[in-house]
């Protein structure tokens, strides 16, 4: 949703209707996550994608029904439909598409929650998808809770239901995970009579790196590409400046361990932060990852040899680190590239980033046999 919002806004803004199609499950090989939207205008435009080109027309129709009628419904696509070779899904994938109509008068909180994302603030929007056995007249497919860390906006109908989702979204939220979740009609948590689609919309999460080098500034252009707000920092201030690292969202002068405590300290490190400490000198980087490996990022990975490695090792344990800390850093930093220059040890950075968030291996697809896509991140 996050890279369509702009569009559906202008649309919701001027009181146009839109249909709009979010893939709220994928199975097996599906091309885009849980999240990804497609927008259809009144005037038949059409923004953004769900499968990469394979339901697309199919999400097309269907929308354009939605605007029509108002109604909402919840359309599976992938191998296991007789119609799926029909929709062109051949990748071998399934997927769930809840497919509604918005405007001003079905979302009259879309504003607020577009602020939110624009300034930064965290919100979760919930929606029922799905709803069995539903008591006579109490249909709750469509309804939609807006939850904020310190608020909320409209209703699924129940209040013990609002009361349930609005802990789990908060939870869901402070991870940055978009899901979908089951309930009982009146809130159960072991209950399955409701379907939500739960979308997160968090502040993007922290690549911090350490150390003002040319393997920084590379890191620094492919962590913004990767979508992460990404800082620099270095105590050398005439290292440190924004003119020589141009993709970073900022540039600290400051001895690491003092920002990263501070930041900790203050709640800006979550559980999705990604600490890069590329120093490598013992003066600048062990007491950094004394902190780095005392917080819960998800990824702490610290350049250097191998002999650098053991040496750091042995400083850490030194100031009392346990092994289970230290196990988490990933170090020498990266995956087997054979990279050399900045840019391909940024990659080889960045690869390690990604399989560890997905649970990948680093091997080449040509030699595994399992699923491309994993259903969940392992890090959030």
């Amino acid at each position: 949703m996050r890279e369509v919002i702009d569009d559906l806004y202008a649309w919701w803004a001027a009181g146009q209707p839109v249909g709009v199609g979010t893939v709220v499950a994928t199975w097996k090989s599906a091309p885009r996550p849980a999240g990804a939207s497609m927008l259809v205008g009144a005037d038949g435009t059409a923004v953004g994608s769900v499968s990469g080109g394979c339901v697309e027309g199919a999400v097309y129709e269907r929308a354009q029904e939605a605007i029509a009628s108002g109604e909402g419904s919840l359309e599976r696509y992938g191998v296991s439909d007789d119609d799926a070779f029909a929709v062109g899904l051949t990748c071998g994938g399934i997927l769930d598409v809840w497919v509604e109509r918005i405007d001003r008068e079905t979302y009259p909180e879309f504003g607020d929650v577009v602020a939110s994302i624009r300034g930064g603030s965290p919100v979760a929007v919930v929606t029922c998808i799905s709803s069995n056995a539903a008591p006579t007249g109490d249909d709750r497919v469509g309804r939609r809770l807006v939850i904020w860390p310190d608020r909320v906006a409209g209703t699924l109908g129940s209040s013990r239901l609002d009361e349930a989702v609005t802990d789990d979204a908060r939870g869901l939220l402070a991870a940055g995970r978009t899901a979908t979740v089951h309930y009982g009609h009146d809130g159960e948590r072991r209950g399955d009579d409701l379907t939500l689609f739960v979308a997160s919309f968090a502040p993007r999460p922290r690549m911090i790196v350490f150390g003002a080098i040319d393997f920084a500034a590379a890191l620094a252009r492919i962590g913004s590409f990767l979508g992460y707000r990404v800082t620099v920092c270095d105590a050398r201030p005439v290292f440190a400046t924004k003119k020589r690292f141009p993709d970073a969202d900022e540039v600290i002068v400051e001895w690491p361990h003092r920002y990263l405590q501070a930041e900790a300290d203050a709640g800006r490190v979550d559980e999705r932060a990604v600490l890069c400490i590329l120093t490598h000198d013992p003066k600048f980087d062990v007491p950094v990852l004394e902190v780095a490996l005392r917080i819960p990022a998800a990824y702490v990975g610290a350049m250097g040899s191998r002999r650098t490695h053991e040496d750091r090792l042995d400083r850490l344990r030194e100031a009392g680190l346990s092994a289970v800390e230290t196990a988490r850093l990933a170090s020498p930093i990266g995956l087997d590239l054979g990279a050399r220059t900045p840019e391909e040890t940024a990659v080889s950075i960045a690869a390690e980033i990604v399989a560890g968030r997905w649970g990948g291996t680093g091997a080449r697809l040509s030699t595994l046999h399992d699923a491309i896509h994993r259903e969940r991140s392992v890090l959030t």
